[in-house]
């Protein structure tokens, strides 16, 4: 044999040079007309009311939490409690795109107009608990996220913090944390440029200025803590990088993974908790780099090697049941993906990049062909054994979707709009698009409801930033589910509260916990008047109704009065001499009209 090494008249073979634009477009794919937002929380969450778009590339994603992590960072060298616990960015582990080729090269496309159908399998419904619901209030709802425990926790742990880092006791309760909670809601309902206006002499907010002075509030905001520092051990600190707001984040988290799990969810990233069709965030996992996925991905040694958006989809996957369709953007979708998801029996649908399935895309049609055909063309590819499909469909731009439960047929028609004609026109739509764009609605609601509500306030402690912000959360997936409940029992829509009236209603229930009096949070339930002979005056007000709800204090007594006072509740025009001692108000307490127990129940 010649040694082609020595010979000095050896040229090594060319190779084609791969031009940076080729590796742009292979990198970006086809362009998507659902493009995704590129956001830090991972979640899980029911099919959407409005369809997003999807033009953020797994760089984009990168970057966005990169930002995010240096925001993090910035604010955690500002405050002295807050040292080397700031997520880290990780680069993530997944096969290179020749790897990724390679393993998709394996598989055999044929030109098919149909997809094998799904074995079915009893999808596990679980049942809602609405006979519980039906008497729930706005406190109920919320109480599935953040309970007293919690809120006592809170207590106990920023006491046990300021006292050792003070040496002066904070001495707060329970109920203070209730009340700091209250004002923080009802703060982001009523916002004023500053925290301090609402002490103003001219714009103090008296149900916020009677629980509290200033200088309290401001104390009780800097010493908020949900566990005690010196109690984490230094192995759990290094592991988990939130470990400062864990506690917290678990029982929202407990709350979220306590609700029903639909047949249909969408798995989605977004800086704002965001909604579907119901709006109710399932699960949800804090990024804090591709490592930690690792450690709550259970991967076999023969399981296919996923990269950071397969690791996001494996993990939210993990509590829900067999025969769930997923819906979700291209940061997620590969063949590895929809391989794995294929052996727990669930079905992927979604966009997905071109060169995630080059061998595919060899089969389809072209970008310029399409353009030739028109709006409205289409044309499938299925693998050999008919359990994956990849669908081609030029609207105004080429689409590039992968399903493993829908494919092409039956087609729909819809209107899309035409730069040449300037007009709407009819075009035949897939079916995977139209079961695509109805399970992927909506991404934006939860964006709108909290960007005027939110409990942000103007502090550099990414703790507390983060308490609030998961806050938010709750109260958003709590007045969602309201509203599903009231809605489902034909309650009409001028009866259901708005988010703002809900907020406002948990914030003032919070402000009321185990408050002397009522002051402060009366129900305007009617211009009703006290009426003791000729004299005239108004009323007492009622007090809230977690007030009287609450307390078992609340004992008859019979005034000796000459005239009979009309009863309080709404309704009923009978008057007794019968008053509760707790509340100060005249109810009836008779055999045949007993107002005394509905008022207190």
């Amino acid at each position: 044999m010649d040694d082609v090494v020595g010979d000095p008249q050896y040229q090594p073979p060319k190779q084609e040079p791969i031009s940076s634009s080729e590796e742009e477009e292979d990198s970006s794919g086809c362009e998507d007309p659902f493009p995704q937002s590129s956001q830090l929380i991972g979640g899980l969450k029911r099919h959407r009311d409005e369809y997003e778009d999807d033009r953020v590339s797994d760089c984009d994603v990168h970057n966005h939490r990169s930002q995010l992590c240096r925001r993090l960072s910035l604010t955690q060298q500002d405050e002295a409690d807050v040292s080397n616990d700031v997520p880290e960015e990780t680069t993530p582990p997944g096969p290179s795109r020749r790897e990724q080729f390679e393993k998709e090269r394996g598989l055999r496309w044929r030109t098919s107009s149909t997809l094998k159908p799904i074995q079915e399998v009893q999808f596990k419904h679980e049942e809602e608990m609405v006979q519980n619901r039906e008497s729930w209030t706005p406190l109920d709802y919320i109480e599935q996220y953040i309970d007293k425990d919690l809120m006592k926790m809170i207590a106990d742990c920023s006491n046990a913090t300021s006292l050792a880092r003070c040496e002066i006791p904070l001495n707060t309760s329970t109920d203070e944390i209730y009340h700091y909670f209250g004002a923080c809601i009802l703060m982001s309902c009523v916002p004023y440029p500053s925290i301090r206006m609402y002490w103003f002499k001219t714009l103090k907010f008296p149900a916020i200025t009677e629980k509290f002075t200033r200088d309290r509030f401001f104390r009780l905001r800097r010493s908020l803590k949900v566990l005690v520092d010196d109690d984490v051990p230094d192995d759990l600190r290094e592991r988990d990088k939130f470990w400062k707001v864990r506690p917290f984040l678990n029982r929202v988290l407990k709350g979220c993974r306590s609700q029903t799990r639909p047949k249909c969810v969408s798995i989605d990233e977004q800086m704002i908790p965001f909604t579907g069709a119901y709006g109710i965030v399932l699960d949800f996992d804090v990024y804090q780099g591709a490592n930690a996925l690792l450690e709550q991905v259970q991967q076999q040694p023969g399981d296919l090697h996923l990269d950071l958006g397969g690791l996001v989809a494996d993990r939210l996957s993990q509590t829900l049941h067999p025969n769930t369709k997923i819906y979700c953007g291209r940061f997620f979708t590969s063949i590895q993906v929809l391989e794995l998801m294929l052996k727990k029996q669930m079905y992927v649908t979604g966009t997905v990049k071109k060169n995630r399935v080059a061998a595919a895309v060899q089969k389809l049609p072209t970008n310029e062909r399409l353009r030739k055909d028109g709006m409205g063309f289409s044309a499938q590819v299925t693998t050999k054994d008919g359990k994956i499909c990849v669908v081609k469909w030029y609207d105004r731009k080429p689409v590039l979707m992968i399903s493993s439960v829908h494919g092409r047929e039956p087609e729909d028609i819809c209107q899309s709009w035409n730069k040449k004609l300037k007009q709407y026109v009819t075009i035949s739509r897939p079916n995977i698009v139209s079961e695509y764009k109805s399970k992927t609605r909506g991404v934006e609601l939860a964006d709108r409801m909290m960007s005027c509500y939110h409990m942000s306030g103007s502090t550099k402690k990414w703790t507390l930033r983060m308490l609030m912000y998961f806050t938010d959360l709750a109260l958003a997936n709590s007045w969602l589910l309201y509203r599903k409940d009231l809605t489902e029992r034909g309650t009409p829509k001028k009866s259901i509260m708005q988010f703002l009236e809900f907020r406002m209603e948990v914030a003032t229930t919070f402000l009321a916990q185990h408050a002397n009096d009522s002051s402060g949070f009366s129900e305007q339930d009617e211009p009703d008047v006290f009426v003791e002979g000729k004299r005239r005056r108004p009323a007492k007000a009622l007090p809230h109704v977690s007030f009287r709800r609450r307390s078992n204090a609340h004992l008859p007594e019979v005034v000796n009065m000459k005239n009979a006072v009309r009863c309080r509740v709404k309704g009923c025009s009978g008057k007794t001499r019968v008053r509760c001692v707790t509340c100060e108000v005249f109810l009836c307490l008779q055999g045949e009209r007993n107002c005394y127990a509905a008022f207190h129940t």
